[in-house]
């Protein structure tokens, strides 16, 4: 059976299935207040306790991660994030692992920041169960796919691309009127570097966190 890809239909952030036979591997979650509606778009899509094999979270941002554990309790999914994610997803804090923040120079990040809905409740706060890798293969999950490190949103952020040039790429890159690069940026220069990286690696079409799927090329042509 050919690997199909559901995008799920939550507001404010996009969440997407890759469903390979009976295997389905989910790619971020929304906001814990979505619950209804993501437990409502698995069911579905065919997904159920049992047949959920990974949660990928490409970062701890809470409108990413806000249903992980919940998910995980109730599907018996693992969840995979980048390891310099683990501490932001434990903490529930978005703020925590942001460079920029530190020396306190992007005033509309730690804005945006401060807001209630950037953090995770104690409810739902957790620790990943694997620490996802760059290059790493997802085979053993029954998805022809591998996690490719893309920092500049986050330091750990991580993206999806499968072997026909599928890329999920949480928050890397957006569509919200043309594909452009997120504005919420805690390093530019690896931004930058991911992007370029990205262009190397065969990219068809992009699958953003925020926005309407576009091509690699779209982008491009944009940028």
């Amino acid at each position: 059976m050919l690997q199909e890809i559901i995008p799920l239909r939550i507001s404010l952030v996009n969440s997407y299935l890759i469903k390979n036979d009976d295997a389905y591997i989910l790619i971020d979650t929304g906001f814990s207040m979505q619950r209804r509606t993501i437990k409502k778009e698995l069911e579905q899509a065919g997904c159920r306790r049992g047949n959920l094999r990974l949660i990928v979270v490409t970062h701890g941002d809470s409108d990413h991660s806000g249903n992980a554990g919940y998910l995980r309790k109730n599907y018996g999914a693992r969840i995979g994030a980048h390891r310099e994610e683990a501490d932001t997803c434990l903490k529930g804090d978005m703020r925590f692992n942001r460079k920029r923040l530190q020396d306190k120079t992007h005033f509309l990040t730690g804005v945006v920041l401060a807001l209630p809905l950037a953090r995770l409740g104690r409810a739902d706060r957790f620790k990943p169960d694997i620490y996802l890798e760059d290059g790493q293969a997802l085979s053993e999950f029954g998805c022809n796919a591998k996690i490719v490190h893309i920092p500049g949103h986050t330091s750990g952020s991580v993206g999806v691309i499968t072997a026909d040039g599928d890329l999920f790429c949480g928050d890397l890159l957006k569509n919200n009127g043309k594909p452009a690069k997120n504005s919420l940026v805690d390093d530019p220069a690896e931004m930058d570097a991911s992007i370029v990286r990205l262009g190397e690696m065969g990219v068809r079409m992009v699958y953003p966190g925020h926005g309407r799927p576009f091509t690699m090329e779209e982008f491009f042509r944009e940028a």
